[in-house]
């Protein structure tokens, strides 16, 4: 590398491994609302360099509180040098005896949003059903985890036989079903919820979200981590039999796993036990080289990944 930092305040990193995150997409639409301080931050400007997490070794370091050699995680550009002006958002990798795409995954954002969703904002009770869509993405199988270490009855739904077999024999869930195989959703729910859902994970958002409001259980609660159905359309679908969350006192809650940056310390120290202890597992997609990055972003939209999908830089 020719470049040097002297003089300047940041960290070079060399990019190891970078997440493909269906968010993304949201921020490479020319109707992206700004929330500045989240990951949903201003949209990316064509020609530009794409941001987003992954995990990378420091090269170069003019800044106090990192060292060349480190090994850190946080948002990134898709290149395989980055430089870094305001390190202070990268989290130092401390843990190494887990693979280090694990930071882009299960110790890391999707991590923090299965935790939080799931505990902070359903406060799940042992006994209660819980549905997770994306059952095999990479949030969703940690709910279902973290749903079954709680004593709640868990049912998955994903894309593909593969993925329904992988919620259900490496997961723990107790059920899991193939949506499009399908014809009427709400008939699926009512059989694996006869009695109905206290607990929605929500990650497609859209007509799934519609079907499952008919379902919820009075004082239900819905955790709505992402709407990855609606990040590809030019007109947004509307939310069908909104009217139930009033009879039902249903609780939907909006998040971002920023907001939740205190808790992760918290929540690093009881995944790394977990994973020890072989009771959480964690199940990556890795694609090889930088020049597949886009069209393995591309295929999360077409479900063409196994769980979480992460670049593999070199």
């Amino acid at each position: 590398m020719e470049y040097q930092c002297t003089g300047t305040v940041g960290v070079l990193l060399n990019n190891l491994y970078l997440a493909c995150d269906p968010y993304m997409r949201h921020r490479m639409s020319h109707k992206h609302i700004s929330h500045p301080g989240t990951i949903l931050q201003s949209s990316f400007s064509p020609g530009s360099v794409v941001v987003g997490y992954g995990v990378a070794r420091v090269i170069q370091s003019t800044h106090p509180d990192f060292k060349e050699g480190d090994h850190v995680w946080g948002l990134t550009g898709r290149e395989e040098y980055t430089f870094i002006p305001n390190p202070q958002t990268l989290n130092k990798i401390s843990y190494t005896h887990f693979p280090l795409s694990y930071y882009l995954g299960v110790l890391g954002m999707p991590g923090i949003a299965a935790y939080v969703g799931f505990f902070n904002l359903c406060c799940p009770k042992r006994g209660e059903t819980v549905y997770v869509s994306t059952a095999a993405g990479g949030v969703g199988q940690l709910v279902g985890q973290f749903a079954k270490m709680t004593g709640c009855y868990v049912v998955g739904s994903a894309s593909s036989k593969q993925k329904v077999d992988l919620a259900k024999d490496k997961f723990g869930f107790n059920d899991a079903f193939n949506y499009k195989e399908e014809p009427d959703l709400g008939a699926a729910l009512k059989r694996y919820f006869p009695e109905g859902i206290d607990i929605y994970f929500d990650n497609v958002g859209g007509r799934m979200l519609g079907q499952v409001l008919l379902h919820m259980k009075p004082h239900g609660r819905i955790a709505a981590c992402g709407m990855i159905s609606q990040y590809n359309l030019e007109e947004e679908e509307g939310i069908r039999n909104l009217f139930s969350v009033i009879p039902k006192s249903v609780e939907i809650k909006g998040y971002v796993e920023t907001d939740y940056k205190h808790i992760y310390p918290q929540y690093l120290e009881l995944a790394i036990k977990h994973l020890k202890e072989g009771s959480l597992v964690y199940v990556e997609d890795v694609a090889k080289g930088l020049e597949n990055a886009a069209s393995a972003f591309v295929g999360i939209f077409h479900g063409r990944n196994v769980s979480k999908q992460i670049i593999r830089v070199a």
